[in-house]
C-alpha cells in the first residue's frame, strides 16, 4: 500500500452516524473529498431524484397482473407497479421457488420520491429466498420500487457454532437458507432509485456481466454473518454511486477473480457496518493458489461514517487499485483507512471531523 494521502482534518458532529442533512462532503483548495449529489438529484434518490419512472406501457397492481405483465412485455417497454402498492410473494417464493423474471431491455419501476411516496413493495418472508427479481438478459432497468427481504438479522450465534472450535462446517452453517435481491449473469443491469434491505447473501447480486450500473439507491440491513453485501460482485464489473449504505456485513464486495472490478464513487456509509464496507477477495479466500484480489478497482469521493475499516483489499489486483479524493470520518489516517498490499495506492484522502472547513 503506497503511504501517500494527504491528511486533513474536517468538521461536522456526526457521532457513530452520518445525520439526515448533514454535509457528506467538503472543498478544500478547489478539490473535493467524500461523496457530493450530482444534477440526477440526491445521494440515496428519492424525493428530488429526476429519472423517476410515472407510469408505464404495463401497470401491474398485484402478483398476478405483474406476473401476466412481465410475461408480455418487449424490449424498451416498461411494467410499472402504482405507488403505495404491496406484493407478498412469500407463499409463491416458498411453494414454487418463484422468481420475477425481467426480459431483456425490460424495465420494472416503481415512483419512490414521486410527491412523496415510498414507491410500490415487493416483499418476501421466506428465509431459502433464492433471487426475488431476476434479470433474464441484458439491459434489464430495476427503479423506483422497495425490495424487502427475509433476514435483516447478523445470526452471529449461528456462524460462531458453524466456524468455531471443531472445525469448518460449511454445510452446517448452510443448512440456514441465504437470500438475495436482484440478480443477474447479463450485462448492463441498472439498478436506481430504490430502497432494498433484509437480504442475507446480497442486495444486489452481479454474478457475471459488465456495464452494470447501480446508482442513487437506500442498501441497508443485508448484514447476515459470513456473508451480507450489499452489492457483490462475482466474475462482474460495474459502477457504483451515488448510493446510501447502512446496516450491511461488507456494503461492497467482490470474489477477486480475475475480470472482477468496481467503482464506487459518490457513496456515503452511514454509520453502521458488521465488517469492513468495501471489500476484494483474494486468492486465499479462494483457495486458489494465487493472490489476485480482482482486476481493477477504483473507490474515490465516497463518505465513511463508520467505525469499522471503510476498504479492505484481500490480495493484489491484476491491473491497479486507486484510494482517493474519499473522507474517512472516523479514521485518523491511511493506515487505519486502508488495508490492502501491492498494487494498491492511497492518497489524497480526508480524515478526521475536527476542523471547520465543511461546505
Amino acid at each position: 500500500m503506497t503511504p501517500c494521502s494527504l491528511i486533513l482534518t474536517l468538521s461536522g458532529i456526526l457521532g457513530l452516524s452520518i445525520a439526515p442533512g448533514a454535509p457528506t462532503y467538503a472543498e478544500i483548495d478547489g478539490a473535493v473529498y467524500g461523496a457530493k449529489p450530482n444534477e440526477q438529484g440526491p445521494i440515496g434518490g428519492g424525493a428530488g431524484y429526476t429519472r423517476i419512472v410515472t407510469k408505464g406501457d404495463l401497470t401491474a397492481t398485484d402478483l398476478d397482473t405483474l406476473l401476466e405483465a412481465l410475461a408480455q412485455a418487449k424490449a424498451g417497454q416498461t411494467v410499472f407497479i402504482p405507488a403505495e402498492t404491496t406484493i407478498d410473494l412469500t407463499a409463491r417464493i416458498y411453494i414454487e421457488q418463484l422468481v420475477l423474471e425481467i426480459p431483456e431491455g425490460v424495465t420494472l419501476a416503481g415512483n419512490r420520491g414521486h410527491r412523496g411516496s415510498a414507491g410500490a413493495l415487493l416483499t418476501s418472508d421466506a428465509l431459502k429466498t433464492p433471487v426475488m427479481i431476476r434479470a433474464a438478459g441484458p439491459d434489464v432497468r430495476v427503479t423506483g420500487l422497495r425490495l424487502q427481504g427475509p433476514n435483516p438479522k447478523r445470526y452471529l450465534d449461528h456462524h460462531r457454532r458453524s466456524f468455531g472450535p471443531g472445525g469448518d462446517r460449511h454445510s452446517y452453517y448452510y443448512k440456514l437458507p441465504t437470500s438475495d435481491g436482484i440478480g443477474t449473469k447479463h450485462d448492463r443491469l441498472e439498478v436506481d432509485n430504490c430502497d432494498i434491505s433484509g437480504f442475507s447473501h446480497a442486495g444486489v447480486d452481479l454474478n457475471l456481466g459488465a456495464g452494470h450500473h447501480i446508482h442513487h439507491n437506500h442498501i441497508h440491513h443485508c448484514q447476515y454473518q459470513g456473508l451480507g453485501y450489499g452489492v457483490c460482485h462475482g466474475t462482474a464489473s460495474s459502477l457504483v454511486e451515488f448510493n446510501h449504505f447502512n446496516w450491511n456485513r461488507h456494503s461492497l464486495a467482490g470474489t477477486g477473480r480475475p475480470g472482477v472490478g468496481y467503482v464506487a464513487r459518490h457513496n456515503v456509509e452511514l454509520g453502521v457496518s458488521l465488517s469492513h464496507c468495501f471489500d476484494m477477495h483474494g486468492g486465499r479466500d479462494r483457495k486458489d493458489g494465487t493472490d489476485i484480489a480482482g482486476t481493477s478497482i477504483e473507490i474515490y469521493n465516497n463518505t465513511f461514517g463508520a467505525p469499522q475499516t471503510p476498504v479492505v483489499i484481500r490480495g493484489v489486483p491484476q491491473e491497479t487499485c486507486d484510494v482517493h479524493h474519499n473522507w474517512f470520518v472516523k479514521h485518523s489516517g491511511p493506515a487505519q483507512a486502508v488495508r490492502a498490499s501491492e498494487k494498491t495506492r492511497v492518497f489524497d484522502n480526508a480524515y478526521g471531523t475536527d476542523q471547520p472547513s465543511m461546505k
